[in-house]
């Protein structure tokens, strides 16, 4: 644990941050005349969950899916307005 004051906390918090990131220190402390105020920490990372594949096995998809793609685009290429 580390603990800086306000001052030094603005003149160098990007250096502050990449402490915390490269797990240097695992907090650190901001104090205002001597007494902590503030505690920097990481943010835990959650585990990202499978997208791609998300509705395998949910439903099924008919044999004939794409047997009226021919009248569908004929309705938006020849119909009228």
């Amino acid at each position: 644990m580390m603990q800086v004051n306000v001052l030094e906390a603005k003149t160098d918090f990007s250096k502050l941050i990449r402490l915390i990131e490269t797990n240097r220190e695992d907090e650190i402390r901001v104090a205002r005349n001597g007494r902590p105020v503030v505690k920097i920490t990481a943010i835990e990372k959650k585990p990202v969950s499978r997208r791609i594949g998300v509705a395998e096995g949910k439903f099924t998809m008919p044999d004939n899916f794409d047997a009226d793609n021919d009248y569908i685009t004929d309705l938006f290429m020849k119909g009228s307005l």
